[in-house]
C-alpha cells in the first residue's frame, strides 16, 4: 500500500530533522581539526590535551541518559533542536578556553548537548519517519556523515590558512544557531506521541522505567549497536596501523582504510532507506553484517593493502544502516516512551564502545594489529545472530 504523500507540515519537519543533524555532525567535528592549535595555544602536554578531550565523551556516560525525561518534557524536536542551539552558542567558548580546566569544562558541555541532541534528534526522525509511513532514518544519518565530513573539511582549511581559532568557531557557532533556529521553528511541535508506547506511565517515568519494563529488547539492541560501533571504531582506529604495520603500506595507502568505509558507509546509508523498504529492517541489517563478515574475513586472509582497503569499504557498506535502524527499533519498543529507549541504548552502546580499542590494541601488542582485527568478522557474525532484535513490536515502523 502507498503512503499518502506528506503534508506541507511534515515536509518542513524533516528539514527541521535534517538540520538537527547537521548541527549534530557539524559542532564537535568542527573543532577536531584544530585541536593541535588548541594544545599549542593553551601550552598542554598530550597527555592533558587528552585528559581535557575526554570530558566530551564522558559527559554523555554520566548524564546522556537524562534525555529521556527532557524529551517527555519539552518534545523531541524542541529538544533537539534547543539543545543542538545550545552547543552552537558555545561552540566559541572552546576557543576561549584560558586554562586546561576551561577547555575540559567547554568539552564537558558540549558531550553533554551532544549526547542529549543525538537522542532527541532520532526520537524526532523517529516520529517524521512515522508520519511519512516509509523509512527516513538512514538518510538523516547519512547527513550527519556528511556534516562530520564537511566540517572535518572546513576545520582542516582553516588551519591550514591560518585562521584563527575564534574566528573559525564564531563562525561556525553562528552559522549552526541560524540551522538550529530554523530547525525549532519547523519541527513537530505539541507532546510526544507515547500513548500506544507507555500507556499508564507516569510524568516522571524516565530510563529506570525504560530499563525494568523492557530489559530484553533494549539489551538486545545495544548489544547489536555495540558490536557495529565497535565494527566502525575500528577503520577510525585502527585500519590505517594495520596497514602499515602489518602490511607495509605507504602513508597514503594507509589512511585509505578509513575514508573507504566513511564513504562506503555514506552511500550505504543514502541508499538504505529504498533497501529498508523493500526487504525490511531485519533482512538488510543481517545481510549487511553477512557482507562486512566475509569482507574483513577474506581481507585478512589476503592480507595485502588493497585486499584491506576493499574490505574496509565493503564493510562500511554492509554496516551503515545498523545504528539507524537500531535507534529506531529503540524508540518504538512498546511500554517504553521513545526518547527513553534511545537514551538507554545510546548510553549502553557508549559504554561498549570503550571496550573495543583497548582489546584489539592488547592483541596488537602481543601478535598484531590483523590478529585484533579478528574482532572485527566476529562482531559482524554477532550481528547477524542480533539483527532479529530490529523487528517492529509494534503497529509503527516499516515491515520487518
Amino acid at each position: 500500500m502507498t503512503a499518502p504523500a506528506p503534508t506541507r507540515e511534515l515536509r518542513r519537519a524533516r528539514l527541521a530533522v535534517v538540520g538537527m543533524f547537521v548541527v549534530n555532525g557539524a559542532t564537535y567535528n568542527s573543532i577536531v581539526p584544530r585541536l593541535p592549535t588548541l594544545r599549542d595555544e593553551l601550552g598542554l602536554s598530550n597527555a592533558a590535551l587528552g585528559a581535557a578531550i575526554a570530558a566530551f565523551p564522558a559527559a554523555a556516560l554520566l548524564f546522556g541518559v537524562l534525555a529521556g525525561p527532557l524529551i517527555a518534557r519539552v518534545g523531541s524536536g524542541r529538544a533537539g533542536a534547543g539543545v543542538g542551539l545550545v552547543g552552537a552558542v558555545l561552540l566559541p567558548a572552546v576557543a576561549l578556553a584560558p586554562s586546561w580546566f576551561a577547555l575540559a569544562a567547554a568539552l564537558f558541555v558540549l558531550g553533554l548537548t551532544d549526547a542529549w541532541a543525538d537522542a532527541a534528534m532520532n526520537a524526532h526522525g523517529l516520529r517524521v519517519q512515522n508520519g511519512y509511513g516509509r523509512s527516513i532514518v538512514n538518510g538523516l544519518h547519512a547527513v550527519w556523515s556528511m556534516a562530520a565530513v564537511g566540517a572535518g573539511l572546513l576545520g582542516a582549511a582553516a588551519a591550514g590558512l591560518g585562521v584563527p581559532l575564534l574566528v573559525h568557531l564564531g563562525v561556525m557557532g553562528a552559522v549552526l544557531v541560524a540551522v538550529s533556529v530554523l530547525a525549532w521553528r519547523w519541527a513537530l511541535g505539541g507532546p510526544e506521541p507515547e500513548a500506544e508506547h507507555a500507556e499508564g506511565s507516569s510524568p516522571g517515568a524516565g530510563p529506570l522505567r525504560a530499563v525494568v519494563v523492557a530489559a530484553g529488547p533494549l539489551l538486545a539492541v545495544a548489544a547489536l549497536l555495540v558490536a557495529s560501533g565497535g565494527i566502525e571504531d575500528s577503520a577510525a582506529s585502527w585500519g590505517a596501523l594495520y596497514v602499515r604495520d602489518d602490511l607495509a603500506g605507504g602513508a597514503f595507502v594507509a589512511g585509505l582504510p578509513f575514508v573507504a568505509f566513511q564513504a562506503a558507509m555514506t552511500v550505504g546509508r543514502l541508499l538504505g532507506d529504498r533497501v529498508v523498504d523493500r526487504f525490511g529492517p531485519v533482512a538488510v541489517a543481517r545481510g549487511g553484517a553477512v557482507l562486512a563478515a566475509l569482507a574483513m574475513t577474506t581481507a585478512l586472509l589476503v592480507a595485502h593493502p588493497v585486499a584491506a582497503v576493499l574490505g574496509f569499504t565493503l564493510t562500511g557498506l554492509g554496516v551503515a544502516t545498523i545504528f539507524p535502524l537500531g535507534f529506531a527499533a529503540a524508540g518504538r519498543i512498546p511500554g517504553v516512551r521513545p526518547g527513553d529507549g534511545i537514551a538507554v541504548v545510546g548510553f549502553l552502546a557508549r559504554l561498549g564502545f570503550l571496550a573495543f580499542p583497548p582489546i584489539i590494541g592488547l592483541v596488537a601488542d602481543r601478535v598484531s594489529v590483523g590478529a585484533g582485527l579478528v574482532l572485527v568478522p566476529l562482531s559482524a557474525v554477532a550481528a547477524i545472530v542480533l539483527a532479529g532484535a530490529l523487528r517492529p513490536r509494534g503497529a509503527q515502523g516499516v515491515r520487518s
